[in-house]
């Protein structure tokens, strides 16, 4: 038996109330047969229908009653016929008793598994709940749930009740009353009750794919070297990713009905002084990249200077919520619950997390989850009151970043524009108005696209489609399901009821189509040398400035028009001064001066120099350098790449070609996207590069 082997019976309501759902119905359990073929593929599943013409069940053979009730599939592998089973449900003439269904659920997985598999049985029902169920024969109808939730407790069986009803249809009494009943199911035994309201959140609502619970973390939380209290670490959200794809070759005969199919990759490293040479194992190194050079470091140095810090989580201290911000949270976030059935912990869990949440505040962690782990990760503990009395207290966690892992970028502010650019009263209105309009948790509605009724739309696409693909090779991808396509696109009832809003929105402001403007470059290369009067006036209507030693003429930067000149690059120290003018803040504009200047500044140094005198182009390569670096810390790898390309065109076939092959002799390449994100260079187009570099200056 497979570890997280799970037996799940399916209890579907096709009564005459269900007619209108059921073809969703049909694609949410379709859908759910496709991933456990992936996910699941030993799970077994059985499928049994309530309000159907006819009545097929062993219970009804066995004791009699539980009417409408027809097994459709008998608790088995999952496979492909099971898909396919679920696609064509019959449309049944009678009111469903979801009572009798769950009944015949229980005892198809008790005679299926008995005494084991406890804990991996689930029963999934899907139904409106709108007709009564029937009285049973002894007792109350609370008190048949009673002694159905002691059988499904002693078993190991799970309820998951998923309850579909359009918004418009008005509770009576006896949808009233099924909930009740449902709902004490779920504080009976381990239930689960859903209401949903719409395909889209339908399909989030049935839980597809079994996640195993798996700790992070079992010990201790160290509030002190004398106070420290048991803790079990789960994670609460991860992103869920597309499934591994497989290499797949199809040189096996078709006669071999054995073929694994399966593709192998194997790599050789070869010398670059003797290609023909395989280099084993043991004489290869790895090598870090410091400046032009690669640093060989051999594995036993790697392995002595690794941090190994001790497993465990310790308390640094507490602070308020306020200086914690959301945008600060990275990565997955994880749960904090104290060691189950350890009572100690968990008075002491909820005593701190109740003072936090009183205190508003949070505290800091350094977590160290395994022996051995790489890194250390400091981050934030938020409390999490529980609103039940038998669900104890426990804890939010979200890693926080180091200060390497924080971008700050540098934005103007709105305040700086002009009095004509900020909006009235009237319009400031109408915008607010259109965002409150468009709430999708208003107050008198249930909340659209709730996160966790919301699939993603790409991974049930993939799915679907790959299900097509496994029965016709030669299929062509099917449109957008209207259930998924009701998640990327604004949802056209909401759209009709503020169309107002809309119209009064348009009408506040003046819109007009913006036009695609090309794009130009900073930098104008001259063919002829300017004049002493542009020199000293430059064009009517900017300021602009023209270098007559190197024909290179610079676009202002300033958008105000006011032109920063009260620094500039010297001979004296040109890296210095340009880091100087990098890393000035009273304005967002020094970024692209100090850019600009330094561009200049090469371009006159390379095209001054003397042939035979290294020194001006010696220069020049540290300034590209410190020009390429400041590129890479202020995320402006455009600015560089470009600058490089125009240079290589313009003297690749002059004399100057000699400072290509200095740049290649350095290693100063483009910068590549690993380096900086914002950059469309990849590392092997920055490689063939420098190939480029040294192949023009010989």
């Amino acid at each position: 038996m497979a570890r997280n082997k799970e037996g799940l019976v399916l209890l579907l309501d096709v009564g005459p109330s269900m007619h209108g759902v059921l073809p969703e119905v049909e694609k949410v359990c379709s859908l759910l047969m496709q991933k456990k073929l992936i996910f699941g593929k030993y799970d077994e599943v059985g499928v049994v229908l309530f309000g159907t013409d006819e009545t097929e069940n062993e219970l009804a053979i066995e004791v009699g009653g539980y009417e409408h009730v027809s097994v459709l599939r008998n608790i088995k592998v999952v496979d492909g016929d099971a898909a396919e089973i679920v696609q064509n449900l019959k449309r049944g003439t009678f009111p469903g008793d979801f009572m009798d269904a769950i009944v015949v659920g229980i005892d198809m997985l008790i005679k299926k598994y008995g005494s084991t598999n406890k804990g991996k049985q689930r029963i999934c029902i899907i139904t409106d709940a709108r007709f009564p169920v029937k009285v049973p024969y002894e007792g109350t109808k609370e008190e048949q749930v009673d002694a159905i939730s002691e059988q499904m407790k002693e078993h190991g069986i799970k309820l998951e009740s998923i309850v579909f009803r359009e918004p418009q249809l008005v509770h009576d009494e006896v949808t009233e009353e099924n909930d009740r009943l449902l709902d004490h199911f779920a504080k009976r035994t381990t239930a689960r009750l859903v209401h949903v309201d719409s395909p889209t959140s339908l399909l989030g609502a049935l839980k597809t794919r079994n996640v195993a619970p798996v700790t992070v973390y079992r010990g201790d939380l160290e509030i002190s070297p004398n106070c420290k209290i048991k803790v079990w670490v789960y994670k609460k959200t991860s992103e869920e990713k597309f499934p591994t794809l497989k290499k797949y070759s199809d040189k096996a005969p078709p006669t071999d009905k054995y073929a694994t199919h399966e593709v192998k990759v194997d790599y050789e490293y070869k010398s670059m002084v003797e290609p023909d040479k395989v280099v084993p194992p043991e004489q290869r190194i790895k090598g870090y990249r410091y400046g032009p050079q690669v640093v060989p470091i051999a594995s036993h140095d790697w392995d002595a200077i690794r941090f190994r810090p001790e497993k465990g989580v310790k308390l640094l201290g507490f602070t308020d919520v306020s200086n914690v911000l959301r945008q600060y949270y990275m990565k997955d976030v994880y749960m904090f619950i104290p060691e189950p059935k350890n009572n100690r912990a968990i008075v002491a869990v909820s005593a701190i997390a109740r003072a936090m949440k009183e205190m508003n505040k949070c505290a800091i962690l350094r977590c160290v989850w395994r022996q051995g782990q790489g890194n250390v990760v400091i981050g934030v503990l938020t409390p999490n009151i529980s609103s039940g009395d038998n669900i104890p207290d426990s804890f939010f966690f979200n890693v926080l970043p180091f200060a390497e892992d924080l971008r700050e970028f540098q934005f103007p502010s709105f305040d700086r524009l002009p009095a004509a650019w900020q909006p009235t009263a009237e319009q400031q209105e109408a915008a607010d108005n259109f965002v409150l309009g468009l709430d999708l948790a208003p107050p008198e509605r249930e909340e659209i696209l709730p996160p966790d009724f919301t699939p993603n739309p790409v991974l049930e696409r993939f799915y679907r489609f790959l299900d097509l693909k496994s029965k016709q090779p030669d299929a062509a991808v099917l449109p957008l399901d209207p259930a998924l396509k009701r998640i990327t696109e604004p949802e056209p009832e909401l759209l009709s009821l503020q169309l107002p809003l809309l119209e009064n929105l348009s009408k506040s402001f003046e819109l007009r189509e913006n036009p695609k403007k090309k794009k130009t470059s900073k930098i104008a290369w001259r063919t002829e040398q300017p004049t002493n009067q542009e020199i000293e006036a430059g064009p009517a209507g900017g300021h602009n400035e023209t270098t007559s030693s190197n024909n290179l003429k610079i676009e202002d930067p300033s958008a105000s028009g006011a032109f920063l000149t009260d620094a500039n690059i010297g001979d004296l120290n040109p890296v210095k001064d340009f880091e100087a003018m990098m890393s000035r803040r009273d304005s967002p504009k020094w970024v692209h001066v100090a850019i600009e200047k330094m561009k200049s500044y090469i371009n006159n140094l390379v095209e001054n120099s003397v042939e035979g005198d290294d020194s001006n182009d010696d220069k020049a390569i540290e300034c590209l350098k410190a020009l390429r670096k400041g590129c890479i810390i202020e995320q402006e790898p455009n600015e560089f790449n470009i600058f490089l390309k125009v240079l290589f065109e313009k003297w690749r076939d002059t004399s100057l070609r000699r400072f290509l092959g200095h740049l290649c002799s350095k290693g100063v390449t483009l910068i590549y996207k690993e380096e900086a994100a914002d950059s469309d260079v990849t590392e092997e187009a920055a490689k063939g590069f420098l190939v480029k570099l040294e192949a023009e200056s010989q």
